[in-house]
């Protein structure tokens, strides 16, 4: 277990879901600091396409397809992050969701199914992935889980995706718990509706949907989650764990 400081520069930043959207934001902020960033999604075209785009910035970059439903393949894939990092995981981002494609439907109307894939990627996934890469987390690592703005506001026909997204915040805090006894923090970020490809997906008038509602009136893109991102991975966040950030341009207060 490494003792070295993870909040340094050329520290190993995994992060899973990244083959576009807000993982693909996640992993350029980190190359942008001059970190290893490792990589993983289940769309490996897309994964290929970030990691060109890190490598750009002249960082090494690891990059492996993960299915967060697996204790098997999760397990597999912390190894491999740690072997490329020297050994120890020193971030790690809990990105992987089902959002994009997923129904908008009554809770009598949503198909039990689909309820529970969304559940297995997005709520058991991150425990999964968490559990896999525990034994090479180094001492002060940080843990990033991302959770969902809709949990404070719900959303109506969403019960699943917002489920889910609540089990995330509850399962940052019992992490918190466990590997604070490690110096290892554990926080969420929530954010609002943000401008991804999955977004776009969901309505044709993406970029105004809610607008009104925020102390900012303009839609949140990728960008801007990136800096609680880096907030939570950095010296200054050392004594806060257990915490969710919503990032919505004030279109909530909690």
């Amino acid at each position: 277990m490494s003792h070295s400081d993870p909040t340094a520069a050329g520290r190993t930043v995994f992060i899973t879901g990244a083959a576009g959207g807000l993982g693909r934001s996640f992993a350029l902020g980190f190359a942008e600091r001059g970190d290893r960033v490792a990589i993983a999604d289940v769309d490996l075209v897309g994964l290929a396409e970030t990691a060109k785009l890190v490598e750009a910035h002249g960082v090494p970059c690891w990059q492996g397809r993960v299915d967060v439903t697996s204790p098997e393949s999760t397990t597999e894939a912390a190894n491999a992050v740690a072997e490329f990092g020297g050994g120890t995981i020193d971030v790690l981002i809990n990105n992987a969701a089902l959002y994009a494609g997923i129904t908008r439907a009554p809770i009598e109307e949503l198909d039990p199914d689909e309820w529970d894939r969304v559940m297995a990627v997005n709520a058991k996934g991150p425990w999964l992935m968490t559990r896999g890469a525990s034994p090479h987390l180094a001492t002060g690592a940080r843990v990033i889980n991302i959770a969902s703005a809709t949990v404070f506001s719900g959303s109506a026909q969403w019960a699943h995706y917002v489920a889910s997204k609540g089990a995330v915040i509850a399962l940052t805090r019992v992490l918190a718990k466990e590997l604070g006894v490690r110096e290892i923090t554990v926080n969420a970020i929530a954010p609002g509706f943000t401008l991804t490809e999955a977004s776009y997906g969901h309505m044709a008038d993406a970029e105004q949907y809610g607008v009104d509602r925020g102390a900012l009136r303009r839609a949140s893109t990728p960008e801007d989650i990136v800096g609680a991102a880096l907030f939570f991975a950095g010296p200054e966040s050392a004594f806060i764990s257990g915490q969710t950030l919503v990032v919505d341009g004030g279109r909530q207060f909690i």
